[in-house]
C-alpha cells in the first residue's frame, strides 16, 4: 500500500509527499528488521528533502531512534549505491547488475530509482555522465 502511495505522489510530481512516503516505508522495514532497505528508503528520502530545505523533516530523520547514519559519498550515495551506478554507467541492465551483485531485480530497480533521485537526473545516460564527470568509476 505504501509503494503504491509513493508511486501515485512520484507520478503527480510531488517529490515532498513522495519523501514522506519513504520515510513511513523505511519504518516499515526497521520493524521488520529489513536494515539494508531501511537505510536505502530513508536515505532516499533525505536526499529529497535537503534538496527541497525540509528542515524540520531532516531534524525529524535525525530523530528517529534506531537508524544509524551511514558514510555520505557524493551525491548522497550510498556504497551500495555507487556500486550499482558504476555497472549502469559501464551500460549494464538492471537483470546483469542483479546477478553480478547477488540481488533481486527489484532492489537494483529501487537502488537505480534512489540513484536517480539523488542525483536529480531521469535517466541512465545522465546518472553515466554523473559517474564520469564525479570520477566515481575509478572507486573500488
Amino acid at each position: 500500500m505504501l509503494r503504491r502511495s509513493w508511486n501515485a505522489w512520484q507520478d503527480v510530481d510531488a517529490p515532498y509527499f513522495a519523501a514522506r512516503v519513504r520515510v513511513l516505508v523505511g519504518q516499515a522495514c526497521r520493524d521488520s528488521g529489513d536494515l539494508d532497505a531501511t537505510r536505502m528508503e530513508l536515505d532516499a528520502a533525505r536526499a529529497v528533502f535537503d534538496r527541497l530545505g525540509a528542515q524540520p523533516d531532516l531534524q525529524a530523520l535525525r530523530d528517529v531512534n534506531g537508524i544509524s547514519t551511514i558514510e555520505r559519498q557524493p551525491g548522497g550515495l550510498t556504497a551500495r549505491e555507487i556500486e550499482v551506478l558504476q555497472l549502469v554507467a559501464s551500460g549494464k541492465t538492471n537483470r546483469t547488475i542483479a546477478t553480478e551483485l547477488f540481488l533481486s531485480g527489484k532492489t537494483v530497480a529501487r537502488h537505480v530509482a534512489n540513484i536517480f533521485t539523488k542525483l536529480n537526473v531521469s535517466s541512465r545516460a545522465a546518472a553515466t555522465a554523473y559517474a564520469y564527470e564525479h570520477d566515481l568509476m575509478d572507486r573500488t
